[in-house]
């Protein structure tokens, strides 16, 4: 698979750029310490700015690797890092994944890639996750030669659905994901392929 490695992405409203240890005590005020937020991710709500520099210091080694997409999502207006996007594939995703996808005849020879998002709280209901998803999904496969992503979202959480929906995603089946201390999710997956990314594409 040709992979692009992270490059910054620019959209009306936001830039999309490499988040950095610099960038903890954003993180950390607004998006990582709030329980409202990660309430629906794997992870728990990190307890001071110095377990989120530690993270953003274990990224930061990542990005010298072709295959690592993660972004922040910087307000163009304001200059304030609020949310992160990335690509991850199975391997550091859901176990069990590239299985599930395999028995229902999706070739996973090159991983099950998927999107994953958060966004702060304050930034919440403006349009800005589906914005930066889009963006996020053209320079997949605009740089990339994968042909086809899979995305999911927790049944109780129907406003990521939303955003999945606006960006072509389509529903595919219902499964469960789990956080990191195991703790099972209900989780609704969803699918867009090369194909119907390059239909929407052609018709906007």
């Amino acid at each position: 698979m040709r992979h692009a490695g992270t490059q910054e992405i620019e959209t009306p409203r936001l830039l999309l750029r490499r988040i950095a240890p610099a960038d903890a005590p954003a993180m950390y005020r607004n998006w990582a310490s709030d329980p409202a937020v990660t309430r629906y991710m794997r992870w728990e709500p990190h307890k001071d700015e110095t377990e989120t520099f530690a993270l953003l210091t274990a990224w930061d080694e990542l990005y010298q690797n072709p295959d690592y997409y993660h972004w922040c999502l910087v307000d163009k207006v304001t200059g304030e890092v609020f949310g992160t996007m990335g690509f991850c594939d199975d391997r550091m995703g859901e176990p069990g994944a590239a299985e599930t996808w395999r028995s229902l005849g999706f070739d996973t020879s090159q991983g099950v890639w998927e999107p994953g998002y958060c966004i702060g709280r304050a930034w919440w209901g403006k349009g800005f996750m589906t914005e930066a998803l889009r963006a996020a999904v053209d320079y997949w496969f605009t740089r990339t030669d994968s042909r086809w992503l899979a995305c999911c979202h927790a049944v109780e959480n129907p406003a990521s659905g939303r955003v999945m929906q606006k960006a072509g995603f389509v529903w595919h089946h219902d499964d469960t994901y789990h956080k990191f201390d195991g703790t099972p999710v209900p989780c609704h997956t969803y699918l867009l392929t090369r194909d119907a990314w390059q239909t929407r594409k052609d018709t906007l």
